[in-house]
């Protein structure tokens, strides 16, 4: 029987880091990202994205977030799309060290997650980050580590691509 909060543990090449995960507030998504964690679909992923205020001129609305996952293109490891968990309809919020998926349209949220460096609001339901103000499914939230996640943004980048990305080299469910 598993916790009613599980664990997992990512280890990266910078360090480990542990996050707990909320099935209760958004049993979809913790629910596909436990199955990516359980299938080993994470074996292939990185840390290749830091969004940081110097390199996101064009955007009306700032956030700090570092995104992972298996990347942008097409990978043989990626599960079909979840419906998207709104933060107004599972209460958590966009706080410092919280996880969520990362999307373009609602519905879309399949591999791909980020962890949010300091609070970001805007990530929210109802935040202005995305035009359709939708927010981020976010589903859990770092207990240990913090300074792995922030030494990850803290990294060399070729605009908001790490330059090299950083290997996830484990993410295991404790």
């Amino acid at each position: 029987m598993e916790p009613v909060s599980p664990v997992v543990r990512f280890e990266t090449a910078l360090g480990s880091f542990r996050v707990e995960l909320y099935p209760k507030q958004a049993p979809l998504t913790v629910g596909n990202f436990l199955r990516y964690v359980r299938e080993g679909r994470y074996r292939e992923a990185s840390f290749y994205r830091t969004v940081r205020p110097d390199n996101q001129p064009d955007s009306p609305v700032e956030i700090e977030v570092i995104q992972g996952g298996l990347g942008m293109e097409p990978h043989p490891l990626r599960l079909p799309p979840v419906e998207h968990e709104t933060t107004d309809r599972t209460g958590l919020t966009h706080r410092d060290g919280t996880i969520s998926m990362g999307r373009l349209e609602p519905g879309t949220a399949a591999s791909e997650f980020f962890f949010c460096i300091g609070d970001q609001p805007e990530l929210d339901y109802g935040g202005r980050r995305n035009p359709d103000g939708q927010g981020f499914a976010a589903f859990g939230q770092a207990i240990e580590g913090l300074e792995v996640l922030r030494a990850i943004y803290r990294q060399p980048s070729v605009g908001q691509y790490l330059d090299p990305p950083v290997p996830i080299l484990a993410v295991v469910l404790e």
